[in-house]
């Protein structure tokens, strides 16, 4: 972490440059505070300290609950206290007509440049988390009583779902019906701790899913693979099921992230329901313009409207799918009892947690589920016209649907609405469980944020992130990795002695030509072209020779009836490329990266 400190210099100092600037007593205090409560001050506190920013730029002025513990000089603290003069009114605090861009950008990029390095939370902070998930799954217990138990409330939910939805849900009733799904195995862990290609040869296929994804066309190339080995499928009984495993992963130091672990019959089965999910939304119209999975330019292009004229508003969810209820999906699913059958069918009931045993859910799914990301948009779109309807005091109809295109937007848990709307629509998700976080969601001032992207009054004031410390030896592969891209992104947003500062740190450990961005040797990025070596004799291209990201898959050899479901269940028109898909599979336990010949574009 101590190479984090160094780096901040450069960047505070760069930033003073920019602003004009003193910042001789802030690198005094960013010093003492650390050498005081550790790394946790760049890694915690400056970026609770850039959230204070964001929400005075939201409400007009800095009030004391702001910036708590930093000592002030009239309203504003002490600290960056010459890039807060370019933005608020020291004697009032009050937000000036013409704030600073650059001093926005600045303090933000200061502060937040450490806020998701990945490092292992304390004990004390992952059993904060652990304990944090059990109370979720208490507050959606609780909230689905209240559901169930308002006729009114559900019946309006499953009204709007239909006018959303129905055209877009009967078409994938009618695939499931007809036997149109394709599962999928993914790379990643499974609950069941089967890896890679072993995935293949899965032996447990639970009776749920039996029932309408039977195992005979499901882990078998043809019916008479399966009658040739239909006594080594062990049906389950549900209470046999297999349960999620609730895992913590680093995401920043303040707090883990916490994932559900599917078991592998129920991840294999919730990917060929995905399939038809993405399939339907890119050709519905009401779901392509109201939804995204794949793409977040538009939620991003929306924010950048919303700060330069205050139409619209950004929000976000805490906790966002582990919020969803099953109460929801089923009543969304009610009219289309093939799709509800499937969704049911691939749903893990129950869930492994460190310290608490397994617990029956009452969410959907929390993170980690095939279905948790489309289906946490499609109950939020859903809440989100209801809020509006609230405001109009009327019910929508599909012709006033289609008159939000382009203003309502949700990706996952970033909700995009007119402003004009935007207190109903919060009281209206808390209504139905969800928690609206308010240090993240904007609709007052000209700051909005959404899918990584942050603007003000129009402008970009997006900043560069580290995700790892910075690398000492070659060896740290995975840091090289990350500090190479931390440079190239310091460059194109204009911090150019903080990348000198990267570039002397990188060159007394690898090789780092220039190159294009498109090139696979981890270089330079740069306006000014990339550089040649030589010549290549066959393609002739321009090559360097430098680090390239080297990855091998782990051995996991298939053959049999596997081998063939693994070949058959290949979705595309192209041959399988991978000539060692049948020798290797799952994902790298480990990244290397080796000095050799690439080419410069």
């Amino acid at each position: 972490m101590k190479s984090l400190s160094y780096l901040l210099k450069e960047v505070l100092d760069e930033s003073s440059t920019w602003c004009h600037v003193s910042t001789d007593r802030d690198l005094k205090t960013i010093s003492a505070r650390i050498e005081d409560e550790g790394y946790s001050f760049i890694t915690i506190t400056l970026p609770a300290f850039a959230k204070d920013l964001e929400k005075g730029l939201d409400q007009g002025r800095v009030d004391r609950h702001l910036f708590t513990g930093f000592s002030r000089k009239g309203e504003l603290p002490r600290f960056l206290g010459g890039f807060l003069d370019l933005i608020f009114d020291r004697d009032t605090g009050v937000l000036l007509d013409l704030p600073s861009i650059d001093a926005i950008r600045c303090v933000r990029q200061i502060c937040l440049m450490f806020s998701k390095v990945a490092a292992e939370c304390s004990d004390e902070r992952v059993k904060a988390a652990i304990d944090g998930y059990i109370k979720c799954e208490q507050d959606v217990k609780d909230h689905d009583v209240i559901f169930k138990g308002d006729d009114a409330m559900r019946h309006s939910f499953e009204r709007l779902g239909s006018l959303l939805w129905s055209d877009m849900f009967s078409n994938i009733d009618r695939e499931i019906f007809e036997g149109n799904v394709i599962p999928k195995h993914g790379p990643g862990a499974t609950a069941d701790r089967l890896k890679g290609n072993r995935k293949y040869d899965q032996t447990e296929w639970p009776r749920r899913l039996e029932e309408i994804f039977p195992s005979g066309e499901f882990l078998f190339s043809s019916w008479s693979l399966f009658f040739d080995n239909e006594h080594s499928v062990d049906i389950l009984e549900p209470e046999a099921e297999i349960p999620v495993k609730v895992i913590t992963v680093p995401k920043t130091p303040k707090s883990p992230r916490i994932i559900a672990v599917e078991p592998t019959a129920m991840q294999y089965v919730q990917q060929g329901i995905l399939r038809l999910l993405v399939e339907n939304i890119r050709t519905n119209d009401t779901a392509r313009n109201l939804i995204g999975f794949e793409d977040q330019t538009p939620n991003q292009h929306l924010a950048e409207v919303g700060s330069r004229d205050q139409s619209l508003a950004t929000l976000d969810l805490s906790e966002a799918s582990d919020r969803v209820s099953y109460e929801h999906v089923r009543s969304l699913l009610a009219r289309f009892p093939h799709f509800a059958w499937g969704v049911d069918a691939c749903r893990s009931r129950k869930a492994r947690v460190p310290g608490h045993g397994v617990i029956r859910l009452a969410k959907f799914a929390s993170m980690g589920s095939a279905l948790c990301f489309p289906f946490e948009a499609i109950v939020f779109t859903t809440v989100v016209f209801l809020g509006i309807e609230r405001a109009l005091n009327r019910q929508l109809s599909k012709k006033d649907i289609k008159s939000f295109f382009g203003k309502v937007r949700i990706y996952g848990d970033d909700i995009i609405v007119p402003t004009e709307y935007a207190s109903s629509v919060v009281a209206t998700l808390e209504l139905f469980g969800f928690k609206v976080n308010t240090n993240k969601s904007f609709w007052t001032g000209k700051f909005r944020e959404s899918c990584g992207k942050d603007f003000y009054a129009g402008h970009d004031v997006t900043v560069v992130k580290a995700r790892e410390e910075l690398p000492s030896q070659r060896r740290h592969a995975r840091e090289i990795v990350s500090a190479v891209s931390l440079r190239n992104q310091l460059y194109k947003s204009g911090y150019w002695r903080t990348v000198k500062f990267l570039d002397d740190h990188l060159e007394r450990i690898i090789p780092f030509p220039v190159v294009a961005e498109t090139s696979p040797v981890l270089g330079k990025h740069s306006f000014l072209g990339y550089e040649t070596q030589k010549i290549s004799s066959d393609l002739h291209r321009p090559q360097v020779k430098g680090m390239m990201v080297s990855t091998r898959l782990p051995v996991s050899r298939l053959d049999g009836p596997g081998a063939l479901l693994k070949y058959f269940l290949n979705s595309s028109d192209l041959p399988v490329t991978d000539r060692e898909h049948l020798l290797r599979a799952g994902r790298p336990v480990a990244v290397d990266i080796k000095h050799r010949w690439g080419n410069s574009y």
